[in-house]
């Protein structure tokens, strides 16, 4: 038990010094990739509205007429101290567009990933028990069907029937304005802000504004779950464990449960986790549909406007959650499964 102990430890310490040079390898590529645009970002994003000395005194304020490798040393403080600048375009600090809007890209990306989980996983898990059988090919269909649609064209059609036609839920939006304007900020969630203040009766307004993004996203994720699950969980089942078991007088459902699903967590864990992942870095085309107010509607206007300092920081913190969830997707896969170490 000791060794087993030991071997865990230095996995995690492993895992826990290799994300340093990784970290730094993603702060230099993002950088690297801001400076190689033609221009330099205040030109880019002011040049048409400041004069030329104008101009200049912003440059030398935000150091553009210094050294790269000065550049390069103020980027990785301001990194290490949590501050990404003020953005060009609107004035804004970048940790309050990253925590702001960043915080609604949290909720629809813990949503989905929850209604991706919900249908994903029993559904690959019955498609791979029962395959060769009419219910393996629905859910294999299905797996197909829902991930080759495109999410923004899903998310017209149920604005349509649940919006419009049947008039069940908003179409648009994070909340209704009134909802909205009598929330306190405390974390940016507004259904945890809602909690938070007591303000219950909110929650089911804040909900049905979440259903129809949430769902959608979740949905197309599932698609990838479900044949994740369903071919895992075919392999774990030709195990000599699992005649072992069977052989014991357990019933299928067990034997598929607690052994060959839990077998078979370590691939559906690391894809889930990346999925969450890309989510988190912006679900872009579900927030335009949705005029949902995340992160990736902000990058893009960003983007759109040139505000290299906007897109240097909020990419920065999407490198830096990337990371951080590898990490965790690593150690969770250390958990379950002892023969992952190195």
């Amino acid at each position: 038990m000791a060794s087993k102990s030991g071997s865990l430890r230095r996995y995690l310490v492993t895992r826990l010094l290799l994300v340093v040079p990784m970290v730094f390898i993603l702060l230099t590529l993002v950088f690297v990739l801001m400076r190689v645009a033609p221009g330099n970002p205040i030109l880019a994003a002011l040049g048409g509205h400041l004069t030329q000395a104008q101009l200049a005194v912003r440059e030398r304020a935000g150091g553009y007429d210094r050294p790269l490798i000065v550049q390069y040393g103020d980027y990785l403080g301001q990194v290490l101290t949590g501050h990404f600048g003020t953005t060009l375009t609107d004035q804004r600090p970048v940790t309050q567009v990253i925590a702001q809007n960043g915080a609604a890209t949290l909720e629809l990306t813990v949503s989905a990933m929850m209604v991706a989980i919900v249908v994903g996983i029993p559904l690959g898990m019955l498609a791979g028990r029962m395959r060769d059988t009419w219910v393996d090919a629905v859910a294999r269909i299905y797996g197909i069907f829902i991930y080759a649609i495109p999410v923004f064209f899903l998310g017209l059609l149920a604005q349509l029937l649940f919006g419009h036609i049947l008039n069940w839920l908003p179409t648009s939006s994070q909340a209704n304005v009134i909802v909205q304007a009598e929330l306190q900020p405390h974390t940016n969630i507004l259904i945890i802000d809602a909690i938070i203040d007591g303000q219950w009766g909110d929650i089911p307004d804040l909900l049905a504004h979440l259903a129809l993004p949430a769902l959608c996203l979740g949905l197309v994720i599932s698609g990838v779950v479900v044949r994740l699950v369903r071919v895992n969980v075919i392999q774990t089942m030709k195990g000599d464990y699992i005649e072992a078991a069977r052989a014991r007088g357990l019933r299928e459902r067990d034997v598929v449960v607690h052994h060959a699903f839990k077998n078979a967590l370590v691939p559906i864990v690391t894809v889930t986790g990346l999925q969450a992942a890309l989510l988190l870095s912006g679900a872009v085309l579900t927030e335009e549909t949705f005029n949902w107010p995340g992160i990736g509607n902000e990058l893009i206007y960003y983007l759109e406007n040139r505000d290299y300092i906007a897109v240097q920081g909020i990419i920065t913190v999407f490198a830096l959650a990337v990371v951080v969830i590898s990490l965790l997707i690593d150690l969770v896969n250390a958990w379950v499964d002892p023969r992952v170490r190195y």
